[in-house]
């Protein structure tokens, strides 16, 4: 495996042989014909804005951190890996290497669940503000759940809570109800993903602990394919998860996380209207998140 940290950064693929599916903020999605290529860039976005440039090496932390977390939990869900080794790739995709080695998996094509699968360990970001507002009109109920009165900001939770949103491609994602999810998706799925999504977080979270990290929450999709369910995109990554150090958690405020934390801090002091075009991002921040995200990786999986 190459050196992350002294990666030329990829913003952008160019595979002429196989049409381009979809660019999203992060990846780019080829279509195989009975598969899909996906090639995870080192493209950032914050605030669901791409910015100008790079982080050197975070494709490649993002896709070999899900390589290892679809073989930790493939007993608990099948997943849409085919292969992430080159060598096994189609013939002409061979010789695309420089982009595709260690940033890049074949994966079946599955029917999606346009659903977001969110466990929340801990309460942070948007749950935590809606439970603001929620106790700003006296109440402590939040999408049907109710917490406990004297819990702080990253306070841990009684125990994890499936708290799903809608998935929108182009937009923000907003936080439903699970009674909202089984009107989106059906009931029987809607409690697939909500028990298989509790059990995927309670067997990562539990060994992350013993690696120095709290998984505060995480995102996952799944989909179907001949019938079966399975877990789709990234899982368990940076980009996806909210990690945060065990040695330094103190519950009452926001806690330093293992990912683009330095960019949003540094995009908030600016002044920036986070609406395009973002501001290029200076070195010392783009190090400061590259390095957040492979000690991230080494931490988790030893690499």
């Amino acid at each position: 495996m190459k050196n992350t940290a002294t990666d030329p950064v990829v913003l952008t693929t160019d595979i002429k042989e196989y049409p381009l599916m979809r660019r999203g903020k992060v990846r780019d999605i080829y279509d195989l014909g009975d598969t899909l290529l996906f090639i995870a860039s080192d493209r950032i976005s914050a605030f669901d804005v791409v910015m100008p440039n790079g982080i050197p090496g975070k494709g490649r932390v993002l896709t070999q951190t899900s390589l290892f977390w679809f073989d930790f939990l493939t007993d608990v869900v099948a997943n849409h890996l085919v292969t992430a080794n080159v060598d096994e790739y189609p013939t002409a995709l061979r010789k695309y290497r420089d982009q595709l080695d260690g940033r890049s998996m074949i994966v079946v094509k599955a029917d999606r669940i346009d659903a977001e699968c969110i466990v929340r360990g801990y309460i942070s970001g948007s749950m935590w503000k809606e439970l603001q507002s929620a106790r700003a009109q006296g109440s402590n109920t939040v999408h049907g759940f109710e917490f406990p009165q004297n819990l702080l900001e990253s306070g841990k939770l009684p125990k994890p809570l499936f708290t799903p949103s809608s998935k929108n491609d182009d937009g923000h994602d907003e936080n439903i109800s699970f009674d909202q999810m089984i009107a989106l998706v059906g009931r029987e799925t809607a409690e697939l993903c909500r028990e298989k999504s509790l059990a995927v977080y309670q067997k990562a979270a539990d060994y992350a602990l013993t690696k120095g990290i709290i998984i505060a929450d995480s995102k996952f999709e799944f989909g179907y394919k001949n019938g079966s369910f399975i877990l789709i995109d990234e899982v368990l990554s940076p980009d996806s998860s909210r990690f945060w150090p065990v040695d330094t958690y103190a519950p009452g405020t926001g806690q330093p996380s293992f990912d683009k934390q330095p960019i949003r801090d540094y995009l908030e002091a600016t002044g920036w209207n986070k609406k395009p075009p973002a501001p290029i991002l200076p070195d010392d921040v783009i190090n400061a998140s590259a390095a957040r995200y492979r000690e991230a990786q080494r931490l988790l999986t030893g690499k």
